[in-house]
């Protein structure tokens, strides 16, 4: 009996670890802030493996020269990478010089939608 009291304790906590595991950006491209060429396509990278029909991203630009709205959607593609912690965002057209900003919602195994933002500028 106490051996089974202390497997569904053990099995208790790990089931707690796993629950609190949620993903977090921990990297770019283009980096944070970044002011450079217009990139092919936005990788952004987790610490968890993202569940891909739950998690998802919109690329907006938020300024340019002579705009009179912002922010303004930006057609792109959105999918996961060869690695399950990365998301990919591909522009269907390339991006005129102005700043940008990608609006992303990541979904781990734990299913707690985790949202943040990168922006970056184009020259």
């Amino acid at each position: 009996m106490r051996a089974i009291q202390i497997t569904a304790i053990a099995i208790g906590l790990f089931m707690s670890a796993l629950a609190q595991a949620h993903p977090k950006l921990l990297s770019s491209t283009p980096t944070e802030g970044e002011d450079g060429a217009t990139p092919d396509r936005i990788e952004l990278h987790f610490s968890e493996s993202l569940v891909t029909q739950f998690s998802g991203a919109k690329l907006v630009m938020t300024e340019m020269p002579g705009m009179a709205h912002s922010p303004m959607p930006i057609k792109a593609k959105v999918s996961g990478g060869s690695d399950p912690k990365t998301m990919l965002i591909t522009p269907l057209s390339p991006l005129p010089a102005g700043s940008y900003r990608v609006e992303w919602r990541a979904v781990s195994s734990d299913t707690h939608p985790i949202t943040g933002n990168v922006t970056f500028k184009v020259k």
